[in-house]
């Protein structure tokens, strides 16, 4: 409902403090299609609509003339879908993906956040540091919760995969779908995603379904499957990550010569899958943490463990100020991997000996440079744009620094 506004209104202010948007050039939108929370509807002061939620043939029907309105008034805008319902969410990012320049950051900012953080967290990974990292596609990947972040984290980790398999290799034949049902087990409310456990699935879940039986819950499958990164997007109670859990995927990863890679990305920290200490002291100090809330530094056997925060400020004002600056026609899958791996590029080598496998936030408009000059680049690759701002022809540094430069700062008269 119209409670909602205050999404879109933080958003653009990360686009503004992170990219240097001119604020007057973004526009907050709820569109209120009604509520069905019976509290909000026998208020007084509730200020939306108090209808029932249409169907989806009446939702897309107001979506479609919502974003054709946009359009037409403002054709070179970008649009950002944030906050809609499982139900939703997917189907309109698939529905205007290739008619506009959009994109949904509660599935693809999120994913390329996550997945940013995964790549930095490779380099440490080996307990034997001398030892070459392992590659993404080499890793048993464990999700807890399936729903519209979940799932899109494990599509862009999947094309994260083919992209290196296929730089690794070009005559592979390995694309996404090979790894989802390979390399992934999504565990939602009634255990594993499998073809066969009975139940109706829904669209966004079907090609992560596996043809193996199902597991009924989080232990056994981390028991069974032994995997190398645990990510938890559930948004449930906090603690689902429980001692055992943990402790089992230690000392199966220790067996292995790795570290395990834990990510409880639930937020607030009352849905938490666990805490950093936890994580850190049922791991004895082994495991590369990160969390959607924030945490602070944790101490273990006089080591201190900083963990780092996943947050989609990293990578959503980058991705949209390249797209916009390049004039790009749409929002690739390739661009947001392209974010994810200029973003991991930033941790420093202080961040990783520290556990942290995100950059500090207060370069947050040198990173947003850097991500938007990636972007820019595979849009020019894919033949969507024809240039960054205008020029052609530019390498990846001098996009950087034009980009860079035509951030807005706010400029205050001195009066005094």
């Amino acid at each position: 409902g119209i409670n909602g506004m205050g999404i879109p209104i933080g958003k653009l202010a990360l686009y503004v403090a992170a990219a240097g948007f001119q604020p007057w050039r973004t526009l907050p939108i709820t569109v209120d299609v009604g509520t069905n929370n019976e509290k909000y509807r026998n208020s007084s002061t509730y200020m939306g609509l108090k209808d029932d939620r249409p169907d989806d043939d009446e939702f897309y029907d107001v979506m479609d003339k919502a974003i054709k309105a946009i359009q037409w008034r403002w054709p070179n805008a970008l649009i950002q879908f944030e906050d809609f319902s499982n139900a939703h969410a997917f189907g309109l990012l698939e529905k205007y993906r290739n008619k506009t320049l959009c994109f949904n950051d509660d599935i693809q900012g999120t994913a390329a956040t996550v997945l940013a953080g995964l790549l930095a967290a490779l380099l440490i990974q080996q307990s034997d540091p001398s030892k070459a990292p392992l590659k993404l596609y080499e890793q048993r990947i464990v999700f807890l919760g399936a729903g519209s972040a979940g799932v899109g984290v494990a599509d862009l980790i999947a094309q994260g995969m083919a992209i290196e398999a296929k730089r690794d290799d070009p005559a592979t034949e390995m694309d996404a779908q090979y790894f989802r049902t390979r390399n992934f087990w999504l565990v939602d409310s009634k255990g594993v995603v499998t073809k066969n456990r009975g139940d109706f699935l829904q669209a966004h879940k079907v090609r992560f379904a596996r043809d193996d039986d199902t597991i009924s819950d989080l232990f056994s499958t981390v028991e069974k499957v032994k995997p190398t990164i645990l990510l938890g997007l559930a948004g449930r109670p906090a603690g689902l990550f429980t001692e055992a859990t943990i402790k089992t995927m230690c000392k199966d990863c220790t067996e292995s010569g790795l570290r395990p890679i834990i990510m409880a990305l639930s937020n607030p920290t009352s849905k938490s899958e666990c805490t950093a200490e936890q994580a850190y002291q049922w791991s004895g100090g082994r495991a590369i943490f990160a969390s959607g809330s924030p945490f602070g530094p944790v101490t273990i056997n006089g080591k201190i463990h900083v963990p780092g925060q996943g947050n989609n400020m990293y990578i959503f004002p980058g991705v949209g100020y390249g797209a916009v600056m390049c004039r790009s026609k749409s929002v690739t899958d390739s661009m947001f991997y392209a974010a994810a791996k200029e973003l991991s590029l930033q941790v420093s080598r202080e961040d990783l000996d520290n556990g942290s496998v995100y950059p500090d936030l207060r370069n947050i408009r040198d990173i947003t440079a850097k991500i938007a000059a990636g972007v820019c680049k595979v849009a020019i690759e894919e033949g969507l744009s024809s240039g960054c701002c205008g020029r052609r022809g530019c390498d990846l540094d001098e996009m950087v620094a034009v980009l860079a430069g035509k951030m807005w700062w706010p400029q205050y008269e001195d009066y005094v």
